[in-house]
């Protein structure tokens, strides 16, 4: 199937990152078992919901950095898109939601994390992972950044961290840190939506291909080379590059790529508006609902 079938379990499943996966789901576990049973007893425990939002997250995040969808988006750039919107728009809303808040508040217990808090300004985070999520996608970046891997990882890690940041003003995991209203975390998610467009009408409406690592061999396996194991020249060999495995033109399956993560973005940011709707609904009614205490009220 899309000639995964030419590559072998070690490429196309990495053993390594599935270990790390299966780690940190077993810190999760400890976390919301012994740890807070420690640390912190009064907490309630988590939830089915939560630890299922995790393990999806988890799942999810592997799949797209591990897994075969990571392998495909070395050969198709529609799959990367796919990639990169599951792991900045989608996983890390679900960690949010997975992870309790007494966790985070002995994580930024320690005072000097107060000299960082400028940069949880809901504008600052709003402003630095778009730019970095956009400045991503320039052809001559995105395909230095791809082919070079300490680069390549370290930037995934800044844009998964600042995505983080970005979320935590729309689902903070707690309450009393909050900085935005319910009204203002829906302006927020449409101001996301509107920041990524220009990014994605570029990709969609050019004529031309944009990234050499989806239309020159000699880059591709260059990239290929974090993917393979032994000489990744002999993909070359094998396959004359990236078109062998791309069931489309180079500037269709751009295109396509550019549309696919326009459309995720949207399905992504309309669910969460849809949950930040009913639970202002839900608390603007539970309001409504409580008992009239003041004994003024009625009188002339």
């Amino acid at each position: 199937m899309l000639g995964l079938q030419y590559f072998t379990f070690e490429e196309l499943w990495n053993p390594i990152y599935m270990f790390v996966m299966a780690a940190i789901v077993i810190l999760y576990f400890y976390m919301i078992g012994p740890w807070r049973e420690k640390h912190a007893p009064e907490a309630p425990q988590s939830t089915a919901w939560q630890k299922t939002l995790f393990i999806t997250a988890v799942i999810l995040f592997y799949m797209v950095q591990g897994g075969p969808v990571n392998l495909l988006g070395h050969l198709m750039f529609t799959f990367h898109m796919i990639d990169m919107s599951v792991s900045y728009l989608m996983v890390p809303p679900l960690l949010l939601l997975s992870i309790p808040g007494y966790f985070w508040q002995a994580v930024f217990a320690k005072s000097w994390w107060r000299k960082l808090r400028f940069m949880m300004n809901p504008i600052v985070t709003l402003v630095l992972f778009n730019l970095l999520f956009s400045v991503y996608h320039v052809p001559m970046i995105h395909d230095y950044i791809m082919t070079h891997y300490a680069i390549h990882r370290a930037y995934y890690l800044l844009l998964l961290v600042t995505a983080i940041m970005m979320w935590w003003q729309i689902v903070c995991p707690v309450p009393e840190w909050n900085r935005l209203t319910d009204l203002k975390k829906m302006a927020y998610v449409f101001a996301n939506g509107v920041l990524l467009t220009p990014a994605c009408a570029l990709i969609i409406f050019a004529s031309t291909p944009l990234y050499a690592v989806y239309n020159d061999p000699d880059v591709w396996v260059k990239a290929m080379g974090y993917c393979v194991s032994g000489d990744p020249n002999r993909l070359l060999a094998m396959f004359n590059g990236p078109q062998f495995f791309n069931l489309m033109e180079p500037v269709e399956d751009q295109q396509l790529g550019g549309i696919v993560m326009k459309l995720l973005q949207e399905f992504m940011y309309g669910v969460i508006l849809a949950y930040i709707f009913f639970h202002w609904f839900k608390k603007e009614h539970t309001e409504d609902d409580m008992p009239n205490t003041n004994p003024n009220t009625g009188a002339v």
